[in-house]
């Protein structure tokens, strides 16, 4: 078999393809919540916080300067508001996706399955087993 006829095979096996949509699926919903978080859920944050653009907080560690060539030198900054936003998103995805999860396993739920029933020989060495004890 050769390279392609591999890589053809791999390729077209129903994990890599199911991997694809998630993967793409999960980046539109990435957008989707960044958004979400960005424009919706920081601004009514931030003005209860004293009109606070939380995307704009950060720490100058060095200003920016300019170089004897005069390029400009940007300056080092901790943006450490950005941050904040990626770890609202990244709670927002994570429940998402345990909802999602715990909503499949809920579908999933094997049935329940009755305890097989005891078999003829097994219930009469049972009863010569009692009645030897008696």
């Amino acid at each position: 078999m050769g390279m392609t006829s591999e890589f053809k095979q791999f390729a077209m096996r129903g994990n890599v393809i199911d991997l694809a949509v998630g993967v793409v699926i999960g980046g539109a919903f990435g957008k989707i919540v960044s958004a979400l978080v960005d424009k919706v859920i920081m601004p009514p944050i931030g003005l209860l916080v004293g009109g606070v653009d939380f995307s704009k907080l950060a720490i100058t560690l060095k200003a920016a300067t300019v170089d004897a060539a005069g390029k400009e030198v940007p300056a080092v900054v901790l943006a450490y508001g950005e941050f904040i936003n990626a770890i609202i998103q990244f709670a927002i995805v994570a429940f998402a996706i345990f909802m999602v999860v715990k909503m499949i396993n809920k579908l999933h739920k094997p049935p329940e399955v009755a305890p097989a029933a005891t078999p003829e020989d097994i219930l009469l060495l049972r009863e010569i087993r009692d009645s030897l004890k008696k």
